[in-house]
């Protein structure tokens, strides 16, 4: 039996492979699924078996799915199709099989202030409804999500947000994808539903502490409303559909919907979460 993992191409399901080739899983009994095989070639000469896996065609769920597997469903980003795809995908690995679903969810899914977290739940049902034993893997807000920040407050010195004093409790993708590692290689987690997300939590000038220190350079949180956020983003020429979503991923996080949950993370990659700076030093050293 092997273990099939979706969407390899991209950060965290690339990471899942390189974590459980680092538990000592056989290559041969890993399979890394992309849409496109030339973007994970270097898998496949590190003796991992690759397929064909898009969620827009689930008869390649079933050619990569053999009876008995494990089946790891990296959401797909694709937000206004998604669940219709995911919903096929899992059907496709039910018909397949597998032996075992697990699936990256969204922190508190089921009742999340934060839209896109909430989004996940649909394939939470799905899974529930399948007949596979499953686990679902609720993931908090990424610590890279703030990458993208940096260049930006590097040349300003101020870091603009929404999002109050709400509290974060980032969690970086390695530790998420150690998590996946955890649970497909160790019992004791089917119908389990865990919450993923960071020891500590942050607030915005907690994060702007961190980008002082990384940075060399004074950095201040600058707090705006929602109206001045919007209208800010919108005069800086960047789409309504991402001012929209920028805005209301601050409303959500400003509610607390990031915010530190359970200890579940650590528990299962057995040790302390990274933090936020080592999480963005990484990135930036590119390790």
């Amino acid at each position: 039996m092997s273990i099939v993992i979706t969407a390899t191409s991209g950060n965290l399901g690339r990471l899942a492979v390189e974590a459980l080739l680092e538990r000592g899983v056989p290559a041969d009994q890993v399979v890394a699924g992309a849409r496109n095989l030339e973007k994970i070639a270097d898998l496949a000469e590190c003796g991992v078996r690759t397929a064909v896996i898009d969620y827009d065609d689930p008869a390649t769920v079933e050619v990569a799915v053999s009876a008995g597997d494990t089946f790891v469903l990296i959401s797909g980003d694709d937000l206004e199709r998604r669940n219709d795809q995911h919903a096929d995908v899992v059907a496709a690995a039910t018909r397949a099989g597998a032996g075992h679903l697990v699936y990256t969810s969204g922190l508190r899914a089921a009742d999340s202030p934060l839209a896109i977290a909430r989004q996940h739940y649909p394939t939470e049902e799905s899974a529930h409804a399948s007949g596979i034993p499953f686990t679902i893997l609720r993931n908090g807000w990424y610590a890279e999500n703030y990458a993208r920040n940096l260049d930006a407050v590097r040349h300003s010195g101020g870091l603009l947000a929404s999002a109050g004093d709400g509290r974060v409790a980032v969690a970086s993708r390695r530790d998420l994808a150690e998590a996946i590692a955890a649970v497909v290689t160790s019992e004791g987690h089917k119908g389990k539903t865990y919450e993923l997300n960071g020891d500590t939590d942050v607030t915005y000038a907690d994060i702007a502490a961190t980008f002082a220190e990384l940075l060399g350079r004074e950095v201040t949180y600058r707090a705006v409303t929602p109206e001045q956020h919007r209208e800010i983003l919108t005069g800086a020429g960047v789409p309504d559909q991402f001012v929209e979503m920028a805005v209301a991923v601050d409303s959500g996080l400003r509610e607390g919907a990031m915010a530190y949950a359970t200890d579940d993370l650590s528990r299962l990659i057995g040790h302390r979460t990274t933090t936020l700076a080592d999480a963005l030093r990484a990135v930036t050293q590119g390790a």
